[in-house]
Formats: C-alpha cells, structure tokens, sequence
C-alpha cells in the first residue's frame, strides 16, 4: 500500500525537476512536453486558455524576449484531494524576476500542466 504513494511522489519529483530544467534553459519545446492539451497561460498581460501548440509559442516568445538566466521551485506541495500538485518557484532573467506558478494534474502515470503563469516579481 505505500509503493503507490511513494511511485506518485518520485514521478511528480521527476516531473517537477524536468520542468524547472526546461524553464532554466528556456526551452519551451521541452516544457511543452508537459502541458495538458489545454492550459492556463498568464504570460505577463496575456492570459487565457490555449492549446498545447499555441501555449508553446507564447512561452517561446516569452523566453526569447527575457532569456532565462537561472530558476528554482521555491514551495510546491499537494493541491486538494484530486492528485493535484502545485509549484512556485522564481525565474531570473536579464529583464527581471518572475514569480512562476505551475499547477499540475495526473493524468495516467505522469503530471500535466493545467495553468502556467509567469508575472513580475
């Protein structure tokens, strides 16, 4: 009975640190591997729900106009009792430091981001 759980946790950990690389190097191809089909994006003054494609390309232009310069989760934990995860972490540009938010949900046996944000800190 404790292996699940413990599986649950070593994915979303796994899920979390390929996430925080793909935003350290900016690499919104590989942070798009993570999005849900849909997801809540808050890019600055854009917001809105966007296809996994149209998410992507948003992030993209983000990073290239504020390339990354380093990131850290800060906090991350359980979000209610439906197998949710939240993260939130701090990203460090030329231009700035975001507050990034990232929501998660399981979907078979790996997290999804449902809702990505990144505003001014």
């Amino acid at each position: 009975m404790l292996v699940a759980p413990l599986f649950v946790m070593a994915t979303m950990i796994d899920d979390l640190s390929g996430i925080a690389t793909a935003i350290k190097a900016g690499d919104s191809k590989s942070l798009a591997g993570y999005f849900d089909n849909t997801v809540e994006l808050k890019v600055l003054n854009k917001e809105g729900a966007y296809s996994k494609s149209q998410a992507e390309a948003i992030v993209k232009d983000f990073f290239t106009k504020n390339p990354p310069k380093n990131f850290t989760f800060k906090f991350d934990g359980p979000s209610g009792g439906n197998g949710a995860h939240y993260a939130i972490g701090t990203l460090t540009t030329d231009s700035g430091k975001f507050r990034t938010y990232v929501y998660m949900k399981k979907k078979d046996d790996k997290f999804y981001i449902q809702e990505l944000s990144f505003e001014n800190e």
